[in-house]
């Protein structure tokens, strides 16, 4: 068989092993690193990988040829947390959080979620549909091939279904993927705040069955906090979701150390996301029932606060981890995930390869994919990032700047020194 396609004399290679599950603890420091490496593809899969010279029987006439010498390929990379179809923005917060007013006071008084959400309510679809394509096309231009996006700026169905059709189109037509989520619980509406039990039972018997009914979602989210939903609601909500055949997700101890890691663990959630507040028997809980733990150091960076995941403890409790940009208005506005994984080692002493195995296989699999994804084995998708870098070092010591020189979308090159190509 011969291949369409072979990159050839690749400086190095980063490899993720697939054991059929996330990688845990120490496994996450572990990959096959191949210098001087070829990728063969064919019909949007991988053919071949390895080091050395190109073997000669996968070579036809029309096969192209690119040689990377100097350049580092990984798989393409997967953020598995993102908000990203919203209305607005909120840079008229920014001199607030400058002088210490919390986010928790901030959406007390109708700032934060709620400023968004009524954004997002008077968002028309193709408004929201042109601003959600700006930022994908930004995330695929960093090298992000695959994208988790949640509604939740919307609590009220009109503009949950709006959200996800606006992301469901984006899937249609947009060269990165886009698996969506479900967050209608992720603020009490203003109307609610005194009778939350009545928006409760809407999320349970309206809107999760009618999500589940058009396959709109593939997960349901939850943000499980002090002042927004309890952990005996998020508890309700996310079995009403897990009845409806939705996969399920949830915010957990991201201010507070509310039990939101020991619900994850008691529910069988594919993530919990966030953890910075998390207990240390929430973590173990955590790893004992495989649920990944879903970093996003942006937020903690943007909300210039100095609690970060404990990434290091959590490793040393053989949790599995991914590594996201937590991507919104509010408290993480970039689609930069180079810069996620530069804080993920800076703030939380990931190593680079860990850090790379966070953004690869382990997001693969908390978004629920890693069958087609996630990492080179021969027959998976040829989604592929060349970065003008050496090594993986060098990507994670460089910080601040997009070293992306080339991405491949099931074989086809889709980015070009920082072009989209369409």
């Amino acid at each position: 068989m011969y291949a369409d396609l072979v990159l050839y004399n690749i400086n190095q290679i980063f490899s993720p092993n697939d054991f059929g599950r996330p990688l845990k603890g120490t496994e996450m420091a572990q990959a096959d690193i191949i210098q001087n490496g070829y990728i063969a593809v064919k019909d949007g899969k991988i053919l071949k990988i390895g080091s050395g010279n190109v073997p000669k029987d996968i070579l036809g006439s029309d096969t192209e040829l690119k040689d990377l010498k100097g350049y580092t390929v990984t798989p393409g990379l997967i953020d598995s947390h993102t908000h990203l179809v919203h209305g607005g923005s909120r840079e008229n917060e920014f001199n607030l959080k400058l002088s210490g007013v919390s986010y928790l006071d901030i959406l007390k008084a109708g700032g934060g979620i709620l400023s968004t959400v009524k954004a997002t309510q008077n968002a028309t679809f193709d408004e929201l549909y042109d601003k959600a394509e700006a930022s994908l096309n930004t995330m695929l231009i960093h090298g992000t091939t695959t994208v988790e996006g949640k509604s939740g700026y919307g609590l009220n169905w009109e503009t949950e279904e709006k959200q996800l059709k606006v992301a469901k189109k984006l899937n249609e037509n947009h060269p990165a993927d886009i698996i969506s989520t479900f967050m209608g619980a992720h603020a009490i509406p203003t109307e609610y705040k005194t009778e939350p039990e009545v928006f409760v039972k809407q999320l349970i018997e309206d809107m999760i069955p009618k999500v589940a009914q058009m396959d709109l979602a593939h997960f349901c989210d939850v943000f499980c906090e002090e002042g927004v939903f309890s952990v005996d609601q998020t508890r309700r909500i996310l079995q009403s979701a897990k009845d409806s055949g939705l996969k399920l997700k949830i915010h957990a101890d991201e201010i507070v150390s509310l039990g939101g890691a020991e619900l994850a663990a008691e529910m069988g959630t594919h993530t919990a996301d966030h953890l910075m507040a998390a207990s240390e028997k929430g973590m173990e809980l955590m790893a004992e029932n495989n649920i990944i733990a879903n970093l996003l150091p942006g937020t903690t960076f943007s909300l210039m606060k100095n609690t970060y995941a404990d990434a290091r403890k959590m490793l040393e409790k053989n949790l599995a981890l991914a590594l996201s940009t937590d991507y919104n208005p509010g408290s993480c506005p970039t689609e930069n995930l180079q810069l996620i994984m530069q804080l993920g080692s800076l703030a939380m002493k990931m190593t680079p390869i860990e850090v790379f195995n966070a953004v690869t296989i382990n997001g693969a699999y908390a978004l629920d994919k890693a069958t087609d994804r996630g990492s080179l084995k021969e027959g998976k998708n040829a989604d592929l990032v060349v970065f003008n870098a050496p090594n993986l070092d060098y990507i994670l010591y460089h910080f601040g700047v997009n070293h992306v020189k080339e991405v491949y979308k099931l074989g086809k090159l889709v980015v070009k020194d920082r072009n989209i190509l369409l």
